[in-house]
């Protein structure tokens, strides 16, 4: 019987310890953030690499959105790639932070002549070649061949074929408050959205092809407040003779569209409309570039064997010179032409923060609120105070002092209740509560203190997070001074605040004031079918708050929302919903109203089924009316349980970021912009200041503990003075 057993253990021991080994890693792992095609492609690329060379490629596909994000966060610490793909504009955000390395030998001069010259000057940095280049892409000309059959050399000639597809047909589609899709206009006539320096989209060549675009939409020949999405539903509804785009139209438009891809014309009294190229690269990494094989497989990722996988199958716009005369697909062909007109896209850090400003000015250019050269002056003064550097470190002995201080006095409280005769007799009789809240406090101390404390650390710092500095309380300065400018000027804290003030004060009120109409007449026992009607008004409290936001976006749009619509139908003139602060504020109150409204109405619904029906007897026996009743007993008795939810619903309403950031984005220029969402362009999109977006992110944390604060000490006075 033990012979038995031990022969069981062994063969158990046997099947089982190869299993629990550790299995061996790859040797080679790549991260992207392909999809579709394109993604099947790769994989067959690394498949084939893996055949000729018996090494093992890990392929990790990522989210686009929070791509250079994870890349930033894992490299440095040893957990990331081995190689990444990556469109070059990151370039100068990879080597400020230390992600990437150079080639070398893996992209060789010998082969410099596989690549199109414009891709290899994307990716080269200094003199030097940061990765191998895999794809380019950049927009051109889709045309509807039912209207435009013949490609025009100049933007005039296909407008003039526009107009002859008749009512209805808008002769030129593309997002043209986008400074991405402005710049082919902008490199017609002979202008730069960034000189290497900074903001170069000033001066009279900037100004006419700004003017250009506004005598386009004065004339209709653009659609109005014109969105990705609104492009390709009207180029694919034949609402469009031509639309300005890139190769992912193409991937999105259903087989029975026809249509021809064309590389941009010309403009008469100018140049070719030029687009920006962006090229996706093989980057390696500093763990990666220690690796012969991760060098092998970037090289090989560039060969012609792969390009011919990836353009065939993959559908991508490759860089290399000699596949292009194997591939038989126009819409490719003609954006692989394109590419070759193309002007690479500036890689400097600097250059990302130029987009904001730039799409700003072209707003009010669009809506006729400014000229071009007051509009684009305006963009350039926002840049540079954008960019401008911080002052040099202060002083650390002011926040020393403070931070002794609050220690001291904290310690001096400390040891004077603890001197307290009954404290240890407290302290006993408490440790059973302590034990079962131990757990809680340590959770609420993880998640949420330890970020509280993390984010006030950062407010002290400005640069990168490799490479911070100090100084100091210069953010709460700047940010309390207005950066130098009058206290309520544009983008100011102070006029934030009162935006945001005004924003909160009109949704909470509204939001109780429905909440509590509609809980009462729910209440009423007589009321038929009042299951149903709950169901159906907590709908929009139950759909997530961005999509019913990007719903209302739609509805309000000025040319086929459903708002306007309702608006034409009564006779009333079509309201351009975004272009000045009242009507975006509107919008944006009415798409939160709607989001908030069914939480009141349930609080108050709960709150009217503790009330005693023997208390409202009474008030009927002594004579009083309905609303009586109502104002001076139920109202009253709700007010205990309201009081909480008006002050959760404000935080909630004074942070609610979805809905300003995508109903009107902050339009018209920032002025709907609250507090948390001015803080979020401050950290993403004003050239990533997240010190200066953290001491905002304080202060309003400050403001809301105060202000929570006051509203529950009220609370409690009246509660005491009942």
């Amino acid at each position: 019987m033990q012979r038995a057993l031990k022969l069981l253990l062994l063969v158990l021991a046997v099947v089982l310890l190869p299993a629990c080994a550790e299995p061996t890693p790859p040797s080679v792992i790549v991260w992207h953030h392909y999809r579709g095609k394109e993604q099947e492609a790769l994989e067959k690329v690394a498949r084939a690499f893996e055949a000729e060379t018996g090494a093992t490629v890990a392929l990790l596909a990522l989210p686009y959105d929070g791509y250079g994000a994870k890349l930033e966060a894992a490299i440095p610490r040893g957990n990331g790639p081995d190689v990444f793909l990556s469109p070059h504009e990151r370039l100068g955000t990879y080597l400020a932070n230390k992600l990437v390395t150079p080639a070398g030998g893996a992209f060789p001069d010998e082969d410099l002549a596989r690549y199109e010259a414009a891709s290899v000057d994307a990716i080269t940095d200094g003199g030097t070649r940061w990765a191998v280049p895999l794809a380019t892409k950049c927009v051109a000309l889709y045309l509807a061949t039912k209207y435009v059959q013949t490609p025009p050399e100049t933007l005039e000639e296909l407008l003039t074929a526009g107009r002859a597809a008749g009512k209805g047909v808008v002769p030129l589609a593309y997002e043209a408050h986008s400074a991405y899709f402005h710049a082919p206009f902008l490199h017609a006539y002979g202008g730069k959205l960034f000189d290497g320096k900074g903001f170069a989209m000033v001066g009279p060549e900037a100004e006419r092809a700004a003017a250009r675009v506004a005598e386009l939409s004065r004339a209709h020949d653009i659609p109005e407040e014109p969105s990705g999405d609104l492009v390709k539903q009207m180029f694919t509804s034949g609402g469009a003779a031509a639309a300005i785009s890139g190769p992912w139209l193409a991937a999105d438009l259903p087989p029975e569209v026809r249509y021809t891809v064309v590389p941009l014309p010309r403009i008469d009294g100018a140049g070719r409309m030029r687009p920006y190229l962006t090229v996706d690269g093989a980057f390696l990494t500093p763990q990666g570039a220690s690796k012969e094989r991760a060098r092998a497989l970037v090289r090989y990722l560039g060969s012609d064997a792969s390009a011919k996988v990836r353009a065939a199958e993959g559908k991508q716009v490759v860089a290399n010179r000699a596949v292009w005369g194997e591939i038989d697909d126009p819409v490719l062909s003609a954006f692989h032409e394109a590419g070759t007109l193309a002007v690479p896209m500036p890689a400097s850090v600097a250059m990302r923060a130029t987009w904001v400003p730039a799409e700003q000015a072209l707003r009010k250019i669009l809506r006729g609120d400014a000229t071009p050269a007051a509009a684009l002056a305006e963009a350039k003064a926002r840049y540079d105070d954008v960019m401008r550097p911080p002052p040099p470190p202060p002083s650390p002995v002011p926040v020393v002092l403070l931070m002794g201080v609050l220690l001291l006095a904290g310690a001096i409280f400390a040891v004077r209740r603890v001197r307290e005769p009954s404290f240890r007799r407290e302290l006993a009789a408490s440790v059973p509560a302590y034990k079962y809240v131990a757990h809680a406090v340590v959770t609420v101390f993880v998640l949420v203190v330890l970020p509280l404390l993390a984010g006030t650390a950062t407010s002290f710092f400005a640069g990168t997070r490799d490479e911070p500095r100090y100084v100091g309380l210069t953010h709460y300065i700047e940010i309390l001074t207005a950066r130098g400018q009058p206290l309520l000027s544009h983008g100011s804290f102070y006029l934030t605040l009162l935006v945001t003030v005004g924003w909160t004060l009109v949704n909470v009120v509204a939001h109780v004031g429905i909440g509590l109409v509609l809980g009462t007449i729910l209440s009423r026992p007589l009321m038929r079918m009042r299951a149903v009607y709950r169901v159906l008004l907590v709908v929009p409290w139950a759909v997530p708050s961005y999509v019913t936001a990007l719903a209302w976006k739609g509805m309000f749009h000025r040319q086929f929302g459903a708002v306007n619509a309702i608006l034409a139908a009564v006779g009333v003139e079509p309201v351009s919903w975004f272009s000045q602060f009242s009507t975006a504020f509107t919008a944006n109150v009415a798409t939160n109203v709607w989001l908030g409204f069914p939480f009141m109405m349930v609080v108050v619904l709960g709150a009217l089924t503790s009330i005693p029906k023997d208390v409202l007897e009474a008030a009927e026996v002594d004579g009083a009316t309905r609303f009586q009743a109502f104002r001076l007993v139920t109202l009253p008795l709700l007010k205990p349980t309201l009081l909480p939810a008006v002050v959760l619903g404000s935080v909630w309403t004074f942070n609610m970021f979805n809905v300003v950031f995508l109903v009107s984005g902050g339009e018209p220029d920032g002025t709907t912009d609250i507090l948390v969402s001015e803080a979020y362009r401050w950290a993403f999109a004003r050239n990533a200041q997240y010190g200066y977006a953290a001491a905002y992110a304080v202060i309003i944390f400050g403001l809301l503990a105060l202000a929570s604060r006051v509203t529950s000490g009220v609370g409690k006075e009246r509660g005491g003075a009942k």
